[in-house]
């Protein structure tokens, strides 16, 4: 999935979901990777923006001015929110994808009048939808807060510059290094990242556990809602109580991953559990049974945490949950 993704970012076209990449797919995709991609960087006063550095061709850097003036006019840019859309200029790719940050000054008691004064940084390559599959580019511009503080820009060439050519190698293709690193071990992976189960690397340097951090934060699909945050962290609770861990050996090549520690019996608990929550809907005996169950178990708090989540649009499951939660509590206080 995540290396259809980067194709389309970089075809700038719709590509089919696939999870059955072979080596040999997988390393052609490595050389096939091959796109522009551009930065540019003003200063942003009241109405005005004057250029600081641009990688963009000299006729094509106009055009975006006006595009960023006429998105500020309109309060389209907010304070240290990205904003994605597709721009024309004059560049080889023509259309091409763009995101657009307003870094805000902090006020200070000598210019208590500053609002709407800092820089506006943009980033341009790809397509508009492929842009938007990558979610570290805000926290990519906001790294480079500390050094637009210099008086003059001084530390432009030796710490700006760098840093803005750098974006799209730090904050989209840690994915395809991730991709390229594991292979076709692509599938245990996403689903360590969708079961919150821990992942740990060794023998690699920091780049590479940096790219899996982030690669398991993005395929994690964390944050897209208040409920699936919750979810997504009691599943983490249940994982970390079974002890359960990928690894990923970098000192072969390909890595080696080993899944350690007994998730398959977590797993098997939340759905016994389930199966007691329905039948104790209908029978008294099933809720004893159920009782008897987490008593035994051993994660029982958590489990019924999970069960909580999964079960919040059924009233009924719920007060036998809230039942066994209050059975819980009596039998912690009496071996207190």
């Amino acid at each position: 999935m995540f290396a259809s993704q980067t194709s389309s970012f970089q075809d700038s076209i719709d590509v089919e979901e696939r999870d059955d990449f072979d080596s040999e797919e997988i390393a052609g995709y490595s050389q096939k990777i091959q796109l522009n991609c551009y930065y540019t960087i003003y200063l942003y006063q009241g109405t005005s923006l004057t250029l600081i550095d641009s990688s963009l061709p000299s006729e094509a850097e106009p055009e975006l001015r006006t595009y960023i003036s006429r998105r500020l006019s309109k309060g389209a840019l907010l304070g240290g929110m990205g904003n994605i859309a597709t721009v024309e200029l004059s560049i080889p790719e023509q259309a091409v994808g763009c995101y657009c940050c307003l870094l805000e000054q902090e006020r200070s008691p000598e210019q208590p009048d500053s609002d709407g004064n800092g820089y506006v940084i943009c980033f341009m390559g790809g397509s508009e939808k492929g842009l938007n599959l990558y979610p570290f580019l805000d926290k990519y511009v906001q790294g480079l807060h500390s050094s637009l503080q210099t008086p003059e820009l001084q530390n432009l060439e030796t710490e700006v510059r760098p840093y803005l050519s750098q974006w799209y190698e730090e904050s989209v293709m840690h994915i395809h290094r991730v991709v390229q690193l594991v292979q076709s071990n692509i599938s245990f992976l996403l689903h360590a990242a969708l079961s919150h189960t821990h992942v740990e690397v060794i023998n690699s340097d920091e780049r590479t556990k940096a790219d899996v951090s982030r690669f398991i934060k993005a395929a994690s699909l964390q944050g897209l809602s208040q409920q699936d945050t919750t979810t997504a962290s009691l599943c983490k609770a249940i994982s970390e109580d079974a002890q359960s861990a990928l690894i990923i050996d970098c000192s072969t090549s390909p890595p080696t991953l080993t899944k350690t520690g007994n998730s398959h019996t977590a797993i098997q608990d939340m759905n016994s559990l389930k199966r007691f929550v329905r039948q104790a809907e209908m029978s008294h005996y099933a809720l004893f049974r159920c009782c008897q169950f987490l008593q035994g178990c051993g994660n029982g708090d958590v489990l019924l945490q999970n069960a909580r989540a999964e079960h919040s649009d059924l009233p009924e499951a719920c007060s036998i949950i809230t039942v066994l939660e209050e059975f819980l509590r009596e039998q912690s206080q009496a071996q207190a």
